[in-house]
């Protein structure tokens, strides 16, 4: 089968570290589905707006290597315990495909792009193909008391953000907000762990640079300059 990206994603984030693990996770981030020329027809979105949420197939394109191994490491086992790559949510897998499921904020129906989808809560990169789009639906997709493995025993664990009022006023209050959120959920890959080190965070323009203590407090140091390269931008963790 030969499939081509019928969309490509446009997010505040310039490369994957910082990206949420999973969809969902801070609500408020938002993004935009631009379809590739051929796909820019409103007949290819009748009825779309008739659904709160949806689900995007789309690439791990920033992987610059392939799956080595069908075991990975998934980070909320603190990165130590192994598992099969099918029994968790890796980006490094046979074929490095994502699933997303994703809340419809709107369809800009007039543009110079064609229909433009908007989106709530995606965990993509910007320029991320998308290779389908599917509508969610409550009665197949929703499985009330379903078992989700290791995740159910293992809480995701969230760190305190501290952000100065000067840092914080160059940012718009929604910005300011879906910010926090991400930095909460702790960007670090997991192998790092080092309170005096310096990471960079590409968000809205901006390079975010931060520290995290040993109590898990994450203090913002600075919006400007340049990424840390070896902050954990080189290699996307295992979800």
């Amino acid at each position: 089968m030969n499939i081509q990206p019928i969309a490509h994603f446009h997010s505040p984030f310039s490369s994957k570290f910082g990206i949420p693990k999973q969809s969902g996770l801070v609500e408020e981030l938002e993004g935009t589905i631009v379809f590739v020329p051929e796909y820019r027809l409103a007949d290819a979105l009748r009825g779309i707006e008739e659904f709160d949420y949806l689900w995007l197939i789309w690439e791990f394109s920033g992987n610059k290597h392939g799956a080595s191994s069908l075991l990975v490491r998934p980070p909320l086992l603190g990165g130590n315990t192994k598992l099969g790559v099918f029994a968790t949510r890796s980006p490094f897998r046979p074929n490095p495909l994502g699933l997303s499921s994703v809340r419809l904020k709107g369809v800009e129906w007039e543009s110079a792009e064609g229909p433009v989808i908007h989106v709530l809560g995606a965990d993509l990169m910007d320029g991320t193909p998308i290779y389908d789009i599917k509508p969610y639906v409550t009665y197949a997709d929703c499985h009330a008391g379903a078992r989700s493995g290791f995740v159910d025993s293992n809480p995701i664990k969230y760190l305190r953000v501290e952000i100065s009022e000067d840092l914080a006023a160059r940012l718009s209050p929604s910005s300011l907000q879906t910010l926090k959120k991400i930095l909460a959920l702790d960007p670090r890959p997991h192998y790092q762990n080092d309170p005096q080190k310096v990471y960079g965070m590409p968000f809205e323009g901006y390079d975010v640079h931060f520290t995290v203590s040993a109590d898990g407090l994450l203090r913002v140091r600075d919006l400007g300059g340049s990424h840390d390269e070896d902050a954990g931008l080189i290699e996307q963790p295992d979800r």
